[in-house]
């Protein structure tokens, strides 16, 4: 009896060392898992931490639309018109350009009508200055060419000229020497490369209005320059019709209401800067371009004023004669 009861107190206390081992075991578990799970939470990122960390290293989708353009709205400028034209424009003092469009029709109508002689004949593309004249297309001062390949549809001139007006025609230089124009452009002028040579002195106040403005006489100040002749002859007209006294009115006098009428002839041209010029035998002075302007009294009665321009070497001249009359009622 006392072996048996010796037996089960030493089978109990296995047993509970038994169940305290599993009870450690398992408490040393559920901290490892604990362990486990915390550095398993700090290694792996929440949904909301993933999220941000996508939309870091991504690139969020344009939502913007660009308004749609209407379907009849061109893309790009048309490459021709169906247009026959030439334009000239300016680049800079000594630069144009031009651009040009012939339409298929008109290349097979200068085909047909000049036949063999248009496959031989060269495009030419013809530069005229026109300065200071009426161009009509065979009074221009001088005139180049250039030859351009039949491809071509547009060019840069080097005109050489600072201060000129242009105009250019396409045109065909024929085998025998002929030129056809095909199409002329419009008229350009180019500026000039420096300061410019215009002076006031070229387009005067009248002196009347200047002497009306200021008070200091009726145009008869030594630099007028219209010349001695005409302020006598304003002079004379002004004080005849009794304007020598002032012009202030005073009480107690008549009214001086009056008119007084005048003419004057401007004449201007063009030519060789280098060249002599004379204007009714009288030189001139040219300006760098070879322009001049001059400002003449116009009386009644028929006035001829030749102009003779000498080349440089003597050899050509050229003489233009206007006739001018005026008739004062």
């Amino acid at each position: 009896m006392k072996i048996l009861k010796k037996s089960k107190e030493v089978l109990m206390k296995a047993i509970a060392k038994a169940k305290s081992k599993l009870k450690l075991s398992s408490k040393n578990k559920s901290s490892s898992n604990r362990v486990l799970n915390k550095k398993l939470s700090k290694d792996i990122p929440s949904f909301y931490e993933t999220a941000i960390a996508n939309t870091k290293f991504s690139h969020s989708q344009n939502t913007y639309l660009a308004p749609q353009r209407p379907a009849a709205w061109p893309q790009e400028l048309p490459s021709f018109y169906d247009q026959d034209k030439i334009i000239l424009q300016v680049r800079d003092p000594r630069w144009l350009h031009t651009y040009w469009e012939l339409r298929d029709q008109t290349i097979g109508g200068l085909k047909s009508k000049f036949g063999d002689d248009f496959y031989r004949a060269k495009r030419v593309l013809r530069v005229y200055d026109v300065t200071n004249i009426l161009f009509n297309g065979f009074n221009a001062n001088r005139f180049f060419d250039i030859q351009i390949n039949d491809f071509a549809n547009s060019w840069y001139v080097d005109t050489a000229g600072p201060g000129r007006a242009w105009c250019v025609d396409l045109g065909l230089m024929l085998a025998d020497g002929r030129f056809i124009t095909i199409l002329r452009s419009n008229l350009v002028r180019t500026p000039l490369d420096g300061p410019s040579w215009v002076t006031d002195e070229e387009w005067m106040v009248p002196e009347e209005m200047f002497a009306r403005l200021y008070g200091m006489g009726f145009g008869l100040g030594k630099s007028s320059p219209v010349g001695g002749a005409w302020q006598e002859r304003l002079k004379q007209g002004l004080f005849s019709s009794g304007l020598s006294s002032s012009p202030v009115k005073k009480e107690g006098k008549e009214r001086n209401f009056w008119l007084k009428v005048d003419c004057e002839l401007i004449v201007y041209g063009a030519t060789q800067a280098d060249a002599q010029v004379t204007v009714q035998k009288v030189p001139i002075k040219l300006r760098p371009d070879g322009t001049f302007t001059l400002r003449y009294y116009l009386p009644d009665g028929k006035q001829i004023i030749p102009v003779k321009a000498t080349s440089a070497d003597k050899l050509e001249e050229r003489t233009i004669t206007p006739t001018v009359t005026r008739e004062t009622k």
